[in-house]
């Protein structure tokens, strides 16, 4: 079975900025993750990804700049939230607001 698509989309959050999330399901997990999804969410501001939560090759983890942390994913909804919540907290730390 080939992974189902759930979401994939793209949003521009300024004219500098945007979200992108795909988020699919598969039969099997993707090692060493052991749930039923494979995601890629990425913030990019600048032409730079400045956050990014992934699963592959390493397990369930994000990326903040330069520093990259282990992930405890529990669901695809959970997932986007704390995203969002990430996004909100950098746009914050470096003076952006959303929408500038």
């Amino acid at each position: 079975m080939k992974a189902i698509p759930l979401i994939r989309r793209r949003v521009v959050l300024a004219v500098d900025a945007f979200v992108e999330i795909a988020v699919w399901r598969v039969a099997e997990p993707v090692p060493p993750s052991e749930h039923a999804f494979k995601y890629r969410l990425a913030y990019v501001v600048c032409g730079e990804c400045v956050l990014r939560y992934d699963e592959r090759g390493k397990g369930d983890h994000r990326h903040d700049g330069a520093t990259e942390s282990g992930y405890a994913f529990s669901t695809p909804d959970q997932l986007i939230r704390d995203f969002e919540t990430d996004i909100a907290r950098w746009n914050h730390e470096h003076g952006r607001s959303r929408g500038t």
